[in-house]
């Protein structure tokens, strides 16, 4: 289980405390100036770090880490509930899908900003658009098969990984399965570097933009 992180320390305790069981942690430290590495470690999960920065960068570096035949990522900052990968790997497992991916349900107003939406929904109306790709989310939990995950030859190493992960797939044949997840508010202390501010939206979406050209 890859959790890319960076400056994510007070959301760690609770994050992986949730972690079901079968799933080993992988906490990436891409950079953090707080204690992230050093909690992750003292609370049990394997550190790798990244020193490269970039949402794709660390989870590559993660996933490149990982020694399970499955391979599951989730964002660090507690907004996701670590509990809903049983079913997404079950889909996988099962054989019912090559990814499987939570799709984000707010549990109240203001869980995910406008501008954050906004740029998800542009994104994947353009990806059902151009190749019929079937989620509604940008897949910020999902689970694959680690060694056909690898076999993507992803390339993008910012924001535009999940992206170019999605349009790979989906040239590869691969069979997608989307599950609602709830939507949490991230942990205090913590910030996101997308949806916290406008203008980390808009970075991301020039990485969209970037790996859709």
């Amino acid at each position: 289980m890859v959790i890319p992180c960076r400056d994510e320390a007070p959301a760690l305790p609770d994050l992986l405390a949730r972690i079901p069981e079968g799933f080993h942690p992988i906490v990436v430290d891409n950079g953090s100036r707080d204690d992230t590495a050093g909690v992750a470690r003292r609370l049990g999960a394997t550190v790798v770090s990244e020193p490269q920065p970039g949402y794709g960068a660390a989870v590559h570096a993660g996933v490149f880490a990982a020694t399970a035949d499955y391979v599951a990522v989730l964002d660090g900052d507690g907004s996701m509930d670590p509990a809903d990968l049983v079913m997404l790997l079950a889909e996988v497992t099962e054989g019912h899908a090559d990814l499987a991916a939570g799709r984000r349900r707010p549990v109240s107003r203001g869980v995910w900003p406008w501008h954050a939406r906004a740029g998800n929904s542009v994104v994947l109306w353009w990806l059902r658009r151009r190749i019929g790709m079937p989620l509604h989310d940008i897949a910020p939990m999902r689970v694959t098969r680690r060694d056909e995950l690898l076999a993507l030859c992803v390339e993008d190493r910012r924001f535009g990984y999940p992206v170019e992960l999605l349009q790979r797939a989906a040239s590869a044949n691969w069979r997608f399965v989307e599950r609602d997840i709830d939507y949490h508010p991230r942990a205090a202390g913590t910030r996101s570097k997308v949806s916290g501010s406008v203008l980390g939206t808009i970075r991301a979406a020039r990485d969209f933009a970037r790996v859709l050209s």
